[in-house]
C-alpha cells in the first residue's frame, strides 16, 4: 500500500510539474519566431518591393514589406506562428504576379520587429498595418490569414472590415488546437492567448474564402470546417487535396488562380 501511494504521489508531482512548465512557458510553445532581420531581396524580379517600418499604438517598431500592384485590392498577409516574412516571399510573388498589391507584416518579435508576441500585441500590430496603408497606400484591402494569422485576420476584419477575407488553415480557437495537441493538459483553464475565432467570425461582414489542406497535421481540418460553418454568407470552402499544413501553395497547381477567382468577385474598385 505504501508503495502504491508513493507511486501515485510521484505521478501527481510529475503531472503538476509538467502542467506548471506548460503554463509558465506557454508563449514559447505557441510562438516560434525567427527574430533575425530579413534583407530585402535583390534583383529585377523584385522591383517595386519596398521595406517599410510601422509604429504601433504602444510604441513597438515593426518591419514589413509592401509591394504595390497594378490593380486592386492590396492583399495583407498575416502569417503563421513560425519564421518571418521572408519565408512567405514565394507566396507574395504568386499573388503579385497576378497584378495585386501585397503587404506582409512581421509581428512584434518576428523578422527584426521589436517586442515579443502576445495576442493583444498582434492585434495592435494589425491595427498599425491598416493605419499605415490607409495613410500611404489607400484602396481596397483583402486580409489573408495563415494559421495563427487567421486569428489576427478575423479580429481585424470584424473591427476594420476589408473587401474580403481569406483564411488558410483556419481554426475555431487556439484553445481547441492546444486541446487537440495536448489532450492530457488542462489547456482550457491555462491559456492566455486564446484567439477565439469562432466567437468573432459571426460578426463578419465581408465575403470569405477558407482554404484547408486535406491532411493538415497541425490544425485538424474539422476545426477549419467548424469555423467556416459559423461564418455568415457569402463564403466559400476550398479543400486542397493531399496538402498538409504548410504546402497548399505547392500541392495545388491552380492555387493562385483560385484565389484570383475569389478576388475577382469582390467590389474593389477605387472609384
Amino acid at each position: 500500500m505504501d508503495l502504491l501511494l508513493r507511486l501515485l504521489l510521484g505521478a501527481v508531482l510529475i503531472y503538476g510539474a509538467l502542467t506548471a512548465f506548460a503554463f509558465f512557458l506557454q508563449r514559447q510553445l505557441q510562438y516560434f519566431p525567427d527574430r533575425s532581420p530579413v534583407p530585402l531581396p535583390a534583383g529585377e524580379r523584385f522591383r517595386g518591393l519596398e521595406e517599410v517600418e510601422l509604429v504601433t499604438a504602444d510604441g513597438v517598431r515593426l518591419a514589413a514589406w509592401h509591394w504595390p500592384g497594378a490593380r486592386p485590392p492590396t492583399i495583407v498577409i498575416f502569417h503563421g506562428n513560425a519564421g518571418h516574412r521572408g519565408n512567405r516571399l514565394p507566396w507574395m510573388v504568386q499573388l503579385h504576379d497576378l497584378g495585386f498589391g501585397v503587404f506582409c507584416l512581421d509581428y512584434r518579435g518576428y523578422g527584426g520587429s521589436g517586442g515579443a508576441p502576445t495576442e493583444r500585441g498582434l492585434f495592435r500590430d494589425a491595427d498599425a498595418t491598416v493605419a499605415w496603408l490607409a495613410a500611404r497606400a489607400p484602396g481596397a484591402l483583402v486580409y489573408l490569414g495563415e494559421s495563427l494569422g487567421c486569428g489576427v485576420a478575423v479580429e481585424l476584419a470584424v473591427r476594420h472590415p476589408p473587401a474580403g477575407l481569406i483564411l488558410q488553415s483556419g481554426f475555431t480557437s487556439a484553445v481547441d488546437i492546444a486541446a487537440s495537441a495536448y489532450p492530457f493538459l488542462p489547456v482550457r483553464l491555462m491559456m492566455w492567448d486564446r484567439f477565439e475565432c469562432r466567437a468573432r467570425i459571426e460578426r463578419l461582414r465581408c465575403p470569405l474564402l477558407m482554404i484547408h489542406g486535406e491532411r493538415d497535421t497541425i490544425i485538424p481540418m474539422r476545426l477549419g470546417r467548424a469555423l467556416f460553418e459559423a461564418a455568415p454568407e457569402p463564403k466559400e470552402w476550398l479543400v486542397v487535396r493531399g496538402a498538409d499544413h504548410n504546402d497548399p501553395i505547392w500541392v495545388d497547381p491552380e492555387y493562385a488562380e483560385k484565389i484570383e477567382a475569389f478576388l475577382n468577385t469582390l467590389r474593389t474598385s477605387e472609384g
